[in-house]
């Protein structure tokens, strides 16, 4: 009997040393897969799959600590489908029992995680949890996240070797964190050193202006995985930034937004010559004028129970879109010079926060993009140049060589004529000399028009159009959204450019005054041979009965440049005023 009572204790041990190893076995494996990966997301997905296989633990996540060291940035989970974790609802913020790891960053265990005094109680949908198991997870001497374990399988708590391998796992996790995140650093240093020089060849070879904001805005876009990236700039006598480039989701919805300078991160980070960034630009007070302004998804949960609440999906804003997360607004400057424009990008709620080794490189490439736009500028103004100095020569040879040469023809012929005995004769001489006359006068007037016309000539109409829908602004009450196609400053005769001027202020006024809208839309175009003026509304419409004085003049402007007014009903509601002119007469 003692002899198999002794057999039997062998065993246990045996099994104990045997499920020893390979619980080791199994640490060692997930320390290696973990630290095998190089690409961050992929790394944090493993270390909380190879945590919760290693516990036996039925949910498993990692939250990611924000740049304020008080809330969670991003929250993985295993253990809830795709559907479960919709259901649950938004992402924690680390307030609750996720915050109690946060707040101290030691090994938590426990037993009932609902009898904790940190706990907030489950929200709905969420299914039942009891044991609990938090370690926070450093990386070098900074606290990167927290690994969260619930419900180990088979009823039982978690115990001192739990922690103790998890708390291994998490010094393992840390360096490939750390590995990682040079690794990406690096990529995006060479990404962003490569789009430099792209910007300087596209320079170099002669591109224009839109060209060079639609480079920057891409690759500002692809080298941060921002959702929405937009160039805006100032314009003389408007007072706010005009959006002049977008690129990424909702486009449409920012091309030609004039944003103010109050109440935006746009705004405030031309004013301060820096960068403003926000966790979330729907909590963010300061962007209480940032369009399109997102939803709130509802009242936020918090603590262990909401492990897999949270990547962010299902939120929305108005016009169901995923809501701006977070965002960061770079002016476009030079050292001590002229801002000449706010970069701005952001990402979908729920996604990371810009952090401070994506702003360094982010704030030299904007530098690196302000001085592209300043090179253009100087091209466009050395053409300029270029051209009024061409006009200037041109009157002058005109003056010295064809004017002196014809004046002396006509005093010639004037002396030929009085020896001209022949009546029929000394009269065609006159006629001759009477012409030559007036080709100088018309060579002298040409001259006049050479030297004066861009002396005379005000400012583009895209900047004149940007104009008016700024001082719009304040009479409807929102500003409108403007976009603009083709060349306008150059394609567009000055007579079309006057109407255009005066229809559209016409236009907006009626807007104002009659609409009662919450939306206008201005679109402007010069293609196909015609200019177009587009400006629709969500307001009540046109009035069946009432004074169309108004737009009886705007009709007869189109008709006198040879163009057509139109007044549509969109099926949506509102109203839709089409104005077109052909750009060259006949």
């Amino acid at each position: 009997m003692r002899l198999d009572e002794l057999l039997d204790e062998l065993q246990v041990r045996i099994d104990e040393v045997r499920g020893t190893r390979d619980r080791v076995h199994s640490l060692l494996e997930a320390v290696v897969s973990v630290g095998r990966e190089l690409d961050l997301a992929q790394v944090l997905r493993r270390i909380v799959e190879a945590a919760a296989l290693l516990v036996d633990a039925e949910y498993g996540a990692l939250g990611v600590i924000g740049p304020d060291g008080r809330s969670l940035a991003q929250f993985l989970t295993v253990g809830l489908s795709d559907k479960e974790i919709a259901a649950i609802g938004p992402l924690p913020a680390g307030h609750g029992l996720l915050g109690e790891v946060i707040r101290h960053p030691e090994p938590l265990r426990l037993t009932d995680l609902g009898a904790h005094p940190s706990s907030h109680g489950f929200p709905a949908h969420h299914p039942p949890m009891r044991t609990f198991l938090g370690v926070p997870i450093r990386v070098r001497d900074e606290v990167f996240g927290n690994l969260y374990l619930t419900d180990k399988r088979g009823g039982v708590d978690f115990d001192t070797e739990d922690e103790t391998v998890i708390s291994t796992l998490s010094v393992a996790a840390g360096v490939a964190i750390d590995n990682a995140r040079l690794y990406e650093g690096s990529q995006r240093q060479q990404q962003w050193l490569r789009a430099n020089a792209e910007i300087t060849e596209s320079l170099l070879s002669g591109s224009s202006r839109p060209e060079v904001l639609e480079l920057i805005a891409r690759r500002a876009q692809e080298i941060t995985a921002a959702r929405l990236a937009h160039i805006a700039v100032p314009v003389d006598g408007v007072d706010g930034l005009v959006v002049e480039y977008v690129a990424g989701t909702d486009g449409a919805a920012w091309q030609g937004l004039v944003v103010p300078f109050d109440g935006t991160l746009s705004g405030a980070a031309h004013r301060a010559g820096r960068p403003v960034t926000s966790l979330q630009v729907s909590d963010d007070g300061r962007c209480a004028a940032e369009a399109p302004a997102p939803e709130r998804a509802g009242a936020e949960h918090d603590g262990a129970e909401r492990d897999a609440a949270g990547r962010g999906a299902g939120q929305r804003d108005a016009a169901g879109r995923d809501a701006i997360g977070p965002a960061v607004a770079v002016p476009l400057g030079t050292a001590g010079g002229e801002g000449r424009g706010v970069l701005l990008l952001s990402r979908s709620a729920g996604e990371p926060a810009f952090g401070e080794g994506e702003l360094e490189p982010l704030v030299a490439f904007a530098g690196q993009a302000a001085i592209a736009l300043e090179l253009a500028e100087r091209r466009r103004d050395a053409e300029q140049i270029a051209l009024l100095e061409e006009r200037d020569r041109i009157a002058r040879d005109l003056h010295d060589l064809a004017i002196q040469r014809l004046f002396a023809t006509g005093m010639t012929l004037q002396s030929a004529a009085r020896l001209v005995e022949h009546e029929g004769a000394a009269e065609r001489v006159g006629r001759a000399v009477d012409d030559l006359d007036e080709t100088i006068k018309i060579i002298r007037s040409t001259i006049f028009g050479l030297r004066t016309k861009d002396r005379e000539s005000g400012p583009g109409l895209r900047a004149r159009v940007a104009r008016a829908v700024g001082y719009a602004a304040t009479s409807l009450g929102h500003p409108p959204r403007l976009t603009m196609e083709g060349l306008l400053d150059t394609d567009v005769p000055p007579q079309i450019a006057d109407h255009v001027i005066a229809v559209l202020g016409e236009l907006l006024s009626n807007a104002a005054r009659h609409a009662r809208s919450t939306r206008v839309d201005v679109n402007l175009k010069a293609v196909g041979g015609e200019v177009a003026l587009t400006v629709s509304d969500n307001g009540t419409g046109i009035p069946a009965q009432g004074r169309r004085s108004g737009l009886r003049n705007l009709d007869e402007r189109a008709q006198v440049v040879g163009g057509s007014f139109t007044v549509e009903t969109p099926e949506e509601g509102g109203s839709r005023l089409v104005w077109r002119a052909p750009l060259r007469s006949g």
